[in-house]
């Protein structure tokens, strides 16, 4: 760390800024020492643990001793209450060798004033009122303050103190009226922050003035005094400058003055916009002898609101602002994350943009020698992450969330090989390692769908390796076949052979899947497998096979609570979705969201298995997306004004309809007796909820989940937010034609050809379904891939065949292959009887 006097530097970084020493700023009056703060005189070096005064504000009680951690020990500079000290606990304490310090215990102890380090000749002190005696000695001798010269002896000769027993140092307590007035001092106490009066109307005014007479000053003198401490930054901006504000709810700050205020700063002058950078470097550099107090956080608030971080030149400057914000305890964490929920929408995305780009230019800076080395400011990215994670919080604890979580995705990321960093976190959790893992929220969908791809790719390899082995330590033949899962089924027996061939290969699931239909000569390439999943599911989900009931307020899928005689086949569908996943194929399958919370609840699967599990905790909302009107309902009961008692005359059960049969259920002991009140209706509508979504469907959904994770068992489901989890299943519905227009890929024809022209101008102009059916027609499926449309590598080839022909296509290579059309109307005709007729394989 390079030091001159009278300046700092931040981490050794240049910053252009007045700095401070010692704590202060270089333009502040040097205040006297006092002995109630008599931690900011003890030079960091010294061995010494702790050192016992009276307390000076307490007339009783026991004596207060101030401890500083040593080194070797969590140091966060901080003097704590420890008791009653006994002067040959001191003794054996200062009689212990130094302590090496490291650099960032070193920064966090209070400053080394090197003008007191001379500490003169030993002076025995034989007791402490010998010390007392010497303070009235050296007051009177026209010393105004209390010296470090004076105090560091005392602290030097503290062995040389008999010991003295508990009981004998509270007989002979020497009475507070006897000490001097330095000594009577009170400790340090919160501040008291001066008062201003400046509105936002009147900032106004005066930036409308500074506009058009160009006379900045006062604007100027304003932007300096208001950043140039935490204080100052609490006494503009705090509704009340000394009103404690001390709850979650109510930062009390005045977010319209903070708004004014900032959305003026990039428009003044640069004199302007400099001075208060250096007044932030100024607060940031000063010393902390103690835990942040809630205006301490208050004044973090305010800054990491700066709209000036958008620039490189300040980056060294929010670095800093983010290390302190990601370093502060979690309590503290807990009321930054409340108080960012009441932000506009508008000024946290700001946030979390600004947050998002400084993470992708410290990872691919445009002009590296704009910045400072890699290795220099390592913990760059961890403390921005860090921060983005208080926003993430603060996203999901709001109903509504402020912005789609899909937000706080970083799309830099995409671009950089994520198997070292998973395999970091798989090796070391959320250590003090950092690893993105840790933070999920900021990798897209296409990442960890990269990360499962991969880890499941690793898991066949190694399910096949073992198969292989097994075979030749056995001497058997070896037969290729043996490395995939196999699967064979007859389509007019579908479901049942489906059922049969999973049963029997339960050991193999993690292998790469090949499907064979019996009585075809299809090759399955891919596209066999595409077409078995899209049948296999359309016939369960059928309302006739009665697995699934279909709720068409909702148009989705949901367990029937009767179906519980054979759990094998829930089982089943929970192995297809994790197979889809496996295998990368996505599926039609239209469940509601609470479905895929249920699936990651938990993500793991417990080594008990007796152990509940997909017991998620749903509210209405959840039930608002299976049954609007029930839900509708109980939000109606939870509204009423009147006496619910009374009006609504029911009881804590519940009634169902199973195979035409009504069934009542309590949703507590002796819940036909216990009517529903006023008093207890929210209990009543939260047991109903839990009763349709999770109990009565327990066995159901146990099956399912566990046939899902027994394919998809990998840590990197941890990694996954439920939406996340339906997008790898299902795909995205959302059709959009001239995105896959402009990615397209051609073989024999450009994209100029009359029949290529003729072809995209009937398929944008086919409505939603026939668009679904030439998608399943010439990829195997009618859903998007999570990477969108370029994911899908669509080619239209030529096939030098008569134009009586239809066309044709390759499911396991997304390729649809036509004839040489010579008309649209011939092209709409045929394309049509194609991808209206497709079912079934040959080959050619």
């Amino acid at each position: 760390m390079s030091e001159t006097s009278g300046s700092s530097s931040l981490d050794g970084e240049n910053v252009a800024a007045p700095l401070v020493s010692s704590g202060k700023s270089k333009n502040s009056p040097a205040k006297p020492e006092s002995p109630s703060c008599l931690s900011a005189c003890l030079p960091a070096c010294l061995p010494v643990r702790s050192i016992c005064l009276l307390p000076s504000g307490l007339q009783d009680g026991p004596t207060l001793t101030l401890t500083r951690t040593p080194p070797s020990e969590p140091c966060d500079g901080v003097w704590k209450k420890k008791g009653v000290f006994t002067q040959e606990d001191m003794r054996l304490k200062m009689s212990e060798n130094n302590y090496p310090l490291e650099d960032r215990d070193r920064d966090r102890l209070p400053p080394i004033l090197t003008h007191s380090l001379d500490r003169g000749p030993k002076l025995p002190f034989s007791s402490y009122g010998s010390f007392i005696s010497t303070l009235n000695h050296k007051r009177e001798s026209g010393s105004h303050s209390l010296s470090t010269q004076l105090l560091l002896p005392a602290v030097r000769q503290v062995r040389e103190l008999p010991p003295i027993c508990p009981d004998v140092r509270q007989k002979q307590r020497i009475s507070i009226d006897v000490l001097p007035p330095e000594v009577k001092a009170r400790f340090a106490s919160d501040p008291i922050i001066p008062i201003r009066t400046k509105t936002a109307k009147e900032f106004q005014e005066d930036i409308e003035k500074a506009t058009i007479s160009g006379d900045w000053k006062q604007v100027h003198d304003f932007y300096l005094t208001t950043f140039d401490s935490f204080l100052e930054l609490n006494a503009a901006f705090k509704k009340e400058a000394n009103a404690p504000y001390n709850t979650i709810e109510d930062s009390g700050i005045n977010t319209k003055f903070v708004n004014a205020v900032y959305d003026a700063l990039l428009h003044t002058p640069p004199d302007t916009q400099k001075s208060v950078l250096k007044g932030i470097i100024n607060s940031l550099l000063r010393e902390w002898k103690g835990p942040r107090t809630k205006d301490d956080l208050r004044a973090y608030f305010i800054l990491v609101q700066n709209p000036q971080y958008t620039s490189t030149a300040t980056y060294v400057i929010y670095a800093h602002l983010l290390r302190q914000i990601a370093a502060l305890a979690e309590a503290d964490h807990h009321f930054l994350m409340h108080w960012l929920k009441k932000l506009s929408q508008k000024r946290f995305k700001q946030l979390v943009e600004r947050l998002q780009l400084f993470i992708t230019t410290r990872l691919f800076p445009a002009k590296p020698e704009e910045l400072p080395p890699m290795a220099k400011c390592s913990w760059w990215i961890p403390s921005a992450t860090k921060v983005l994670s208080l926003l993430n919080a603060a996203n999901s604890i709001s109903s509504p969330p402020i912005i789609p979580f899909s937000d706080f995705y970083n799309l830099t990321l995409d671009h950089i090989d994520f198997m070292e960093d998973y395999q970091t976190w798989q090796a070391h959790g959320n250590s003090n390692r950092f690893t993105f893992c840790q933070f999920p929220f900021i990798l897209s969908t296409v990442v960890k769908k990269a990360i499962i791809q991969r880890d499941s790719e690793q898991q066949m390899i190694s399910m096949a390796r073992q198969t292989l082995v097994d075979k030749v330590s056995r001497r058997q033949r070896v037969d290729m076949s043996l490395l995939f899962l196999n699967i064979k089924v007859r389509r007019l027996q579908l479901v049942s052979d489906s059922l049969d061939e999973l049963s029997r290969k339960r050991a193999d699931l993690k292998k790469k899947l090949k499907v064979t239909f019996v009585g075809e000569a299809g090759l399955d390439m891919g596209g066999l497998t595409k077409e078995w999943f899209l049948l296999l599911i359309r016939q369960i989900f059928h309302t006739d096979y009665g697995m699934f009931t279909y709720v068409k307020d909702s148009q989705c899928h949901w367990f029937s609570s009767w179906k519980c005689d054979n759990c094998s086949e829930f089982r089943l569908v929970g192995a297809l979705m994790g197979l889809a996943v496996y295998n990368s194929i996505t599926l039609d399958i239209r469940f509601p969201p609470c479905v895929y919370k249920k699936l990651l609840t938990p993500p793991i699967v417990p080594c008990d298995p007796d152990a509940p599990v997909g017991m998620a905790t749903l509210t209405l909302d959840d039930l608002q997306q299976i049954m609007p009107d029930l839900a509708h309902g109980l939000g109606e009961l939870l509204s009423y004004e009147g006496n619910v008692e009374e009006d609504f005359y029911t009881t804590f059960q519940v009634f169902q309809e199973e195979l035409g049969v009504v069934k009542a259920y309590n949703l507590k002991p002796g819940g036909d007796k216990i009517p529903v009140t006023n008093q207890n209706r929210k209990e009543y509508v939260q047991l109903y909820i839990d009763f349709l979504l999770n109990k009565s469907i327990y066995r159901q959904f146990a099956a399912f989940y566990h046939g899902f994770h027994s394919v998809c068992a990998s840590n990197a489901l941890m990694l996954l937010r439920p939406e996340e989890v339906e997008i790898l299943v299902c795909g995205s519905p959302n059709l959009d034609m001239s995105s896959l227009q402009r990615v397209a890929q051609y073989e024999g024809y450009s994209k100029t050809d009359p029949t290529v022209r003729a072809f995209w101008d009937v398929v944008l102009a086919f409505p939603l379904e026939l668009q679904k059916r030439l998608l399943h027609f010439t990829t195997g499926s009618d859903r998007v891939p999570v990477g969108g449309m370029a994911d899908l590598n669509f080619k239209i080839s030529k096939i030098d065949v008569s134009t009586d022909w239809l066309p044709v296509s390759h499911t396991c290579f997304n390729q649809i292959c036509l004839p040489p059309y010579k008309s649209k109307k011939e092209l709409r005709q045929k394309l049509t009887i194609a991808i209206s007729n497709a079912e079934g394989f040959g080959l050619e």
